[in-house]
């Protein structure tokens, strides 16, 4: 699940989108918000708060084989295989969140 910082102004929008696109190579418009995740990790001695705002997305165009070379792979997987994949339950539950949006939207 790509996610990244915004660079200069960016707004969260324009940052999912710039983000979606180096790390995986597809061109992507968003569908609506999923809703945002919080969470702390340590930087340097620095307890570090963090957001990130999830979107469901729609692809547009671009090509996985383009994605950004810290990847090993980047691919389309099923919903069962997504929920074995995700190393985070908050990230499961984001998962299960945007599902029902899918029927919603598409």
């Amino acid at each position: 699940m790509p996610k990244g910082t915004p660079a200069g102004d960016e707004s969260v929008e324009q940052t999912a989108l710039r983000e979606v696109h180096e790390e995986t190579g597809l061109d992507v418009r968003i569908v609506q918000p999923v809703g945002p995740i919080e969470y702390f990790f340590m930087q340097r001695g620095t307890r570090v708060h963090k957001t990130v705002h999830y979107f469901l997305m729609e692809a547009t165009g671009g090509d996985i084989a383009r994605h950004d070379h810290e990847f090993d792979e980047v691919r389309w997987v099923p919903v069962e295989e997504a929920r074995t994949l995700m190393s985070y339950p908050t990230e499961r539950d984001i998962l299960e969140e945007a599902l029902p949006l899918t029927e919603q939207a598409g």
